[in-house]
């Protein structure tokens, strides 16, 4: 049977001790209050229901998120990038609250903010993180939550980028590549902006890539477990090992672009690269479309596929991307055929 105990003019204590539970405690302003809860939570231990909420009451989402980091993050492949996305929200004020306190509406005020500020995709990926949180706290942490993240709305789609280069952009970024302030570091992103668009590879695995996945000899690389859990192997330009031969430190085992920490910093080189050169609106996988569309003319969209790593043929729509003059020469270059 709880206890009731007076604390002050307007505080009661409701306390349960039951054999085979925790002892719990919570405290409220009128003492019906305090008798409701109490037979609430022995009703539930009679019926064997009871789960103690004490852990979600005193576990922020920060501390969750970084429980999550340590244990979920490093297992999967995009550990990297979601590294990064977990201390964005780590920085959000939402991350101070107890995740008792945290309810749908908080989480559609989190998406509406952020979407004044990044694009609907990153919010995606942040309420989806959030989402994964939610169902390993509920069914691996045994946590006492309702899944909050189900009631929440996700942004739409976007539509996928066509972004290229055009005009005379690939020039414009050799010549800031070679400017006085990024002579340093001109090397290594020289090398992978002339890999990405001869092998269509993306900047993760062009970051992963050791030397010991690389044949010049046979003109090849061999990427083992890619983003799709896939293997595969990328047939090299002879202009792409051209690039290899000339790159230092060709260790077995080494990687072969060591100037950069992780996707971010190749990210945070290229955008000013772009800046130095004024170009507006080009990211760096951007230039993996520039590949598939240069690719795309001279072979079977099967054999791009394997080439470019994609499971569906649809994947090739989205990364085909041909100027109005390509479709123009496509057309009569068939019927002069």
């Amino acid at each position: 049977m709880a206890s009731i105990a007076k604390r002050g003019q307007y505080q009661f204590q409701a306390i349960i001790r039951r054999k085979g539970y925790p002892s719990q405690t919570k405290t409220f302003e009128a003492r019906a209050e305090a008798q409701k809860w109490a037979r609430d939570v022995e009703s539930k231990m009679d019926k064997r229901r009871f789960r103690d909420r004490r852990e979600i009451e005193s576990t922020s989402l920060n501390e969750g998120l970084e429980r999550y980091l340590n244990g979920v993050t490093p297992t999967k492949k995009g550990h990297v990038a979601e590294r990064n996305r977990i201390k964005q929200l780590q920085r959000h004020p939402i991350a101070l609250r107890p995740l008792d306190s945290l309810c749908s509406r908080d989480f559609a005020e989190y998406r509406d903010a952020r979407l004044r500020k990044v694009s609907g995709n990153s919010v995606r990926l942040e309420l989806a993180l959030l989402s994964h949180l939610y169902t390993i706290a509920i069914q691996e942490w045994s946590m006492p939550l309702e899944h909050e993240l189900r009631k929440v709305s996700k942004p739409k789609a976007g539509e996928g980028r066509e972004r290229r280069l055009v005009d005379d952009e690939e020039q414009r970024l050799r010549a800031a590549l070679h400017r006085p302030a990024a002579r340093s570091a001109a090397v290594w992103l020289e090398a992978s902006i002339d890999l990405a668009i001869e092998t269509g590879m993306r900047a993760g695995e062009l970051l992963s890539l050791d030397w010991g996945q690389v044949n010049l000899t046979f003109g090849v690389i061999r990427l083992g477990e890619t983003k799709n859990g896939s293997s595969r192997t990328v047939p090299l330009s002879a202009k792409a090992v051209d690039v290899l031969r000339l790159l230092p430190s060709k260790v077995h085992g080494g990687r072969v672009l060591p100037n950069f920490h992780d996707t971010s910093g190749l990210d945070r080189a290229f955008k000013r690269l772009c800046n130095a050169a004024e170009i507006q609106g080009l990211h760096f996988h951007d230039l993996r479309h520039e590949a598939a569309s240069r690719l795309a003319p001279r072979m079977k969209v099967q054999t791009l596929a394997k080439i470019m790593g994609w499971k569906t043929l649809q994947m090739a729509m989205r990364y085909y991307n041909p100027t109005d003059q390509e479709l123009v020469d496509a057309i009569r270059c068939r019927l002069a055929a």
